[in-house]
């Protein structure tokens, strides 16, 4: 039994789907709002705080995506897990691109719902969690400061917020600094599976990452051909020795 309701933001345009998935979240304990498209959605996301969003992706007005996209630009943290009717890859990578915690391909039952949301939850909680005891999770990495719980990437140039997967890939790299990391050990970690789909996502993040780190040439996200990646990092003395 939850003793503070986590809320959910649903957005669905089929009204009999988002009646049943709001009346079964409720009936789990969840506190759901619901709207019937993306433009709706945007007004209300603003409005309140939520602990995950289940969007759509096939809507009139304004679709998943974009609504994903804006709800990005308000917070950057927040699980989103994408539903559709449509089973191309194209969608899958895009979605995970923007920033997706999870996909669920149309029709699927209740129960498999219920379980992704608590594995999602699960590890997010975990995060807050290790946040409110004061388990600060910082990493030097060359010139930037990488903060795990605030999400933050930073230089003496630039201050950036991730998003989640962000953080968490680019954590595991920095907690193994110059040593290469197996593919599947990545996505299990990361992502909680290994297969296609999200091994070309987790390759999006790989490139996103290398973008952000590129201001220091003395840090580098290193592809080992089959095997992995390692966060390598050139130590450097800001004041060197003086030779006698």
């Amino acid at each position: 039994m939850k003793s503070e309701k986590t809320k959910i933001f649903l957005v669905e345009d089929n009204q009999n789907l988002r009646l049943v998935l709001k009346d079964y979240l409720e009936m789990l304990n969840y506190e759901v709002t619901a709207c019937s498209d993306g433009e709706e959605g945007a007004k209300v996301f603003g409005k309140d705080k939520f602990d995950m969003c289940i969007l759509d992706i096939m809507m009139p007005v304004k679709d998943g995506f974009t609504l994903a996209q804006e709800i990005r630009n308000i917070d950057s943290s927040v699980p989103i897990i994408f539903l559709t009717a449509r089973t191309l890859k194209e969608d899958k990578i895009k979605g995970f691109k923007i920033g997706a915690d999870d996909y669920i391909t149309k029709p699927f039952s209740t129960e498999e719902l219920s379980l992704r949301i608590e594995a999602i939850l699960r590890r997010t909680q975990s995060v807050k969690i290790s946040s409110i005891l004061g388990k600060q999770e910082s990493f030097q990495i060359g010139i930037f400061d990488f903060n795990y719980n605030a999400l933050t990437l930073k230089s003496p140039s630039m201050s950036r917020n991730l998003t989640r997967k962000e953080a968490d890939l680019l954590r595991l790299l920095s907690m193994h600094k110059n040593t290469l990391i197996p593919r599947e050990i990545i996505l299990k970690s990361v992502w909680g599976e290994d297969d296609y789909f999200i091994g070309r996502s987790m390759d999006v993040f790989i490139t996103k990452l290398r973008k952000y780190l590129r201001e220091d040439p003395n840090v580098a996200i290193k592809n080992v051909h089959g095997s992995g990646f390692k966060l390598e990092v050139i130590e450097v003395d800001e004041e060197p020795g003086v030779e006698e």
